[in-house]
């Protein structure tokens, strides 16, 4: 039964006790002659003896009514706040019961939905530690893997390709100049795959063991990237970096775009110039690298290149812009523009 039922059912049995009370006491300070008299006697034209109980009933519905309403209602807070609990949510009880003892209860399921809700703070937050040390250990080992592979494949196959690309040179210089014959030009042919495939290598390489700025500036990190690949290839590379500070952030996301796009240019360009140009100009950082080399269809390079889609991620990541320009057989230009930022906002705004 419900707690409105259970309510009226009392009401009715207390107010029908209380009614026959008052008419014992009634007969009793008013002696009747006869029971007759009862019948005889009316109260707003109905006879005492059926008006008493009627309006003891009546009176014990609506007294029953109200009660367990009022009882239902103060229930239905400690339920909701029992429910929220049991759903592992804070329990929100934005009116409180107005019986002391329903208070007292409020106010402790308030102080173990607060526990439970420090508590589940403190799993989500060690759970999400977790996750990020092993995700931390995960990249630990696959660097420390990537490295090795890069070692290996210097320290061998690196080393064997620049051992026949000077042996494929020698060979050719003894040949004479005006040797066409058929030998000879499968021997350029021969050295220039080997030296292809040195660029190949140092792409790979640049992959495998990318370069970190590790406590150096943008700046300072492509200028020793751009040096030390001088030193390996024979592209004529050139670089004009102005000193300027930026965030940690785009600093890093820059340098990546760089060497994307330093390794597309060793893999893809065939190309004997590279440009790398990083300026400020009013409230825009400019990275510009430019080859000389075969170009390609960038509208069909987007849809399948991994390493453009990488790179525009990369920029759009920092707020910036990138831009490809490229003409078959004069070469490729790239271009990514990045607005200051400081504080979050414009250094005009």
């Amino acid at each position: 039964m419900s707690t409105t039922g259970r309510q009226v059912v009392t009401s009715i049995g207390f107010s029908v006790l209380f009614a026959l009370m008052i008419g014992a006491v009634f007969i009793y300070v008013y002696p009747l002659h006869s029971w007759s008299e009862l019948w005889s006697k009316d109260f707003m034209d109905i006879p005492f003896i059926i008006f008493l109980p009627a309006f003891s009933i009546v009176a014990g519905i609506l007294l029953g009514s109200v009660t367990g309403l009022y009882w239902r209602k103060q229930f239905h807070l400690i339920d909701q706040s029992l429910r929220q609990l049991e759903e592992g949510r804070y329990p929100e009880i934005s009116q409180k019961p107005a019986v002391s003892e329903l208070q007292s209860i409020a106010t402790r399921m308030e102080k173990i939905g607060k526990q439970i809700a420090e508590q589940a703070k403190l799993s989500q937050r060690l759970a999400t530690e977790k996750a990020v040390d092993q995700e931390a250990r995960i990249q630990e080992i696959i660097e420390q893997e990537r490295n090795r592979l890069a070692r290996e494949l210097h320290d061998s196959v690196s080393q064997q390709l620049f051992a026949a690309s000077m042996m494929m040179s020698a060979i050719n210089e003894t040949k004479k100049q005006t040797d066409e014959s058929l030998e000879t030009k499968q021997l350029k042919m021969v050295e220039e795959m080997i030296h292809q495939s040195q660029l190949e290598m140092r792409a790979l390489l640049l992959h495998l063991r990318p370069v970190a700025l590790k406590n150096k500036t943008l700046q300072e990190g492509i200028e020793e990237l751009l040096f030390e690949l001088s030193q390996k290839v024979t592209l004529d590379i050139k670089w004009k970096l102005e000193d300027f500070p930026l965030d940690k952030g785009v600093e890093d996301h820059l340098f990546r775009i760089l060497q994307e796009s330093v390794s597309n240019t060793l893999r893809h360009a065939r190309a004997n110039q590279l440009e790398v140009l990083l300026i400020k100009r009013e409230d825009l950082v400019i990275l510009r690298v430019v080859d000389d080399g075969i170009g390609f269809e960038v509208e069909e390079t987007k849809a399948g290149s991994y390493g453009m889609q990488n790179m525009h991620e990369r920029a759009i990541e920092i707020g910036g812009t990138l831009k490809v320009i490229s003409v078959k057989n004069k070469g490729t230009r790239l271009e990514v523009k990045v607005p200051v930022m400081e504080n979050g906002v414009g250094a005009h705004d």
